[in-house]
C-alpha cells in the first residue's frame, strides 16, 4: 500500500470537515419538565401587585413611538376616575424638564367596563438617553425610567428578548422573572397576552391582571406588540360582534408613522434592526391592505442602514408539532417568496406552546401543478423561530409530527424565551432560554449570519444553510 501524500490527507481531512458540518443532526430534545398544573395565579398573587394609593397609575408599558425610534409610547391605567394624561419626564431623576399631553380612552365588553386608559407619546427624545417619567397626580403619581435606542446604524450592537403566549400562571411569572435577569433592551413579543377569553364571557379583570403582571418590565423597556388569536376577542353570542376590543384599546402601536392602516400591521427601525410586524388573523391575500402595505415595505428597506431584517408574526409559518400543524400555509404561500428574495433574516413567531428553530429552507418552488412540495435548502431564506412557550393556562404543545421534518433543527416542549443579540451587521447570536425550575439554562443556540452582508464563497455556500 503506497503511503498517502501530504495533499491528499489535507483534502481528505477538509473533505471530513465539510462532510460534518452538512449533515448537522436535527434534534428532538427529549427533556421531560417536572409536572406543574397550568392553571393561572389567583387574582389576589402578589405578581399582580396593585400600587397603594387612591386611583394610582397601574399597568404601565412603553413601546416605541415612532418609525425611526425618537418616540415613546406611555400607556396606563387609572382605576377609578380618569385622573390626568399627562407625562413629566427629563433625563435627570426627579427633575422633570418636559410634560406631554396625551388621550384617554376607555371600552366595555359584556359585563366588564375598564378603567381609563390613557396613551401619551412622548417625542424628540436623543438617542441612546436614560429618561425618567412620572405619571398620576397627587399624593399617587409614580416614577419610572427608560433608555431610548441608540441612533440607527448598520454596525450598532444591540440585544432583544422574544417571548410569546406568555399568560398569567406560575410558570409565565418564572418566564418573565427569568427574563429580567437578562441584558434584553426591547422586548419582540409575538401575540397572545392575557389568556382572558379562556375564562367564562372573556374575563376581563384578567387582562387588568396581566397588565400588572409585566409592568416589572415593559413600565421599563419597550414591548414590541404583535396580536395573535388570543387578541381577537369576538364572541356574538355575548353580544361582543366586534374584534379587538381590548387589545386594540389597551396597546397602541406606532402603525401610522409605517404608513399602515390599522394597528394589526407596521414596522419600526430600532439600533440596526428594521422589524416587520404582520397580522396572522388579518386579511392578507392579494390586493389586501396588508399585502399592498408589505409590497411596499420591503422597497423602503435599506440594509445598509439597518441590515438586520426581521419579522414578527403570530401563527408560524414552519412548524412541526401537531398542534396548529400548517396552520402557517396561507401565509407562507402568500409571503415566504418575498421573504426569500429581500433576505429576510429572521421570523419569529408564537401560537405553538413550544420552542423550534429552522434551518434555512424554503418552499419557493411549489406550484399546484409541479409537485415540487417539500422544503429544501435555500441560503437566502429566513431562519423561522417559534416562541410561544411563554407559559400559559393552556399548556405545553407536546405531540411532535414524526419522523421530524428536514427543515427542523431543533424543537423542545418547554416554556422559556429567546434572546437575540446583534453583534454587528453581519453576525448575530441567538440563545432559547429554557425554565427549568428555578433557573432559566440555554438550551438552544446559534449563531447567525446577516442574509445581505455575510457573503460566502461558493465552496461554502451550503454551510450556511443551517447558521
Amino acid at each position: 500500500m503506497e503511503p498517502i501524500n501530504q495533499h491528499s490527507l489535507l483534502v481528505f481531512v477538509l473533505v471530513g470537515f465539510s462532510f460534518c458540518i452538512l449533515v448537522e443532526a436535527r434534534i428532538t430534545s427529549r427533556y421531560v419538565r417536572r409536572v406543574n398544573d397550568n392553571v393561572d395565579m389567583p387574582m389576589d398573587s402578589g405578581a399582580f401587585y396593585v400600587p397603594p394609593g387612591y386611583n394610582a397609575p397601574q399597568q404601565v408599558h412603553i413601546t416605541q413611538g415612532d418609525y425611526e425610534g425618537t418616540a415613546v409610547i406611555v400607556s396606563w391605567i387609572t382605576p377609578s376616575e380618569p385622573g390626568t394624561s399627562i407625562v413629566l419626564y427629563g433625563p435627570e431623576e426627579s427633575k422633570y424638564t418636559y410634560a406631554a399631553s396625551g388621550i384617554m380612552t376607555k371600552y366595555k365588553y359584556y359585563n366588564y367596563t375598564s378603567g381609563f386608559i390613557h396613551h401619551c407619546t412622548l417625542r424628540n427624545l436623543e438617542f441612546d438617553t436614560k429618561y425618567f417619567y412620572k405619571l398620576g397626580i397627587g399624593s399617587t403619581t409614580r416614577e419610572f425610567h427608560f433608555t431610548t435606542s441608540p441612533a440607527v446604524g448598520p454596525n450598532v450592537p444591540y440585544t432583544f428578548g422574544i417571548i410569546g403566549d406568555l399568560g398569567q400562571t406560575y410558570d409565565s411569572n418564572k418566564t418573565l422573572q427569568h427574563y429580567l435577569k437578562t441584558n434584553g433592551q426591547t422586548l419582540l413579543y409575538v401575540g397572545d397576552l392575557s389568556y382572558a377569553d379562556d375564562y367564562p364571557f372573556h374575563d376581563n379583570r384578567r387582562w387588568d391582571t396581566w397588565g400588572r403582571l409585566i409592568e416589572k418590565s415593559a413600565a421599563y423597556q419597550p414591548w414590541i406588540w404583535t396580536a395573535g388569536n388570543h387578541e381577537i376577542d369576538l364572541d356574538p353570542e355575548i353580544g361582543e360582534p366586534y374584534p379587538f376590543i381590548p387589545y386594540s384599546h389597551r396597546y397602541h402601536v406606532p402603525y401610522q408613522s409605517s404608513g399602515s392602516t390599522t394597528p394589526f400591521w407596521y414596522s419600526i427601525k430600532r439600533a440596526s434592526a428594521y422589524i416587520i410586524v404582520l397580522a396572522s388573523y388579518s386579511a392578507f391575500g392579494v390586493y389586501t391592505p396588508q399585502y399592498e402595505w408589505l409590497n411596499l415595505e420591503f422597497t423602503k428597506v435599506n440594509r445598509t442602514e439597518t441590515p438586520w431584517l426581521i419579522v414578527l408574526m403570530h401563527a408560524p409559518l414552519y412548524n412541526s408539532y401537531y398542534n396548529g400543524y400548517m396552520e402557517g400555509e396561507p401565509m407562507r404561500v402568500q409571503f415566504e417568496s418575498w421573504f426569500v428574495k429581500n433576505k429576510v433574516d429572521i421570523v419569529f413567531a408564537g401560537h405553538i406552546h413550544a420552542y423550534e428553530r429552522s434551518y434555512r429552507y424554503s418552499n419557493v418552488a411549489y406550484n399546484i401543478t409541479n409537485g415540487k412540495c417539500t422544503p429544501i435548502f435555500n441560503p437566502a431564506a429566513p431562519v423561522y423561530l417559534t416562541v410561544g412557550d411563554g407559559g400559559n393556562i393552556e399548556g405545553l404543545s407536546t405531540n411532535f409530527t414524526e419522523p421530524q421534518p428536514s427543515y427542523s433543527a431543533f424543537r423542545e416542549a418547554s416554556f422559556g424565551h429567546g434572546i437575540l443579540e446583534i453583534k454587528n451587521r453581519t453576525h448575530a447570536c441567538f440563545c432559547w432560554h429554557r425554565n427549568e425550575d428555578s433557573y432559566a439554562v440555554v438550551a438552544d443556540s446559534k449563531w447567525l449570519y446577516n442574509r445581505y452582508w455575510y457573503h460566502q464563497k461558493k465552496s461554502k455556500s451550503r454551510m450556511s444553510a443551517k447558521s
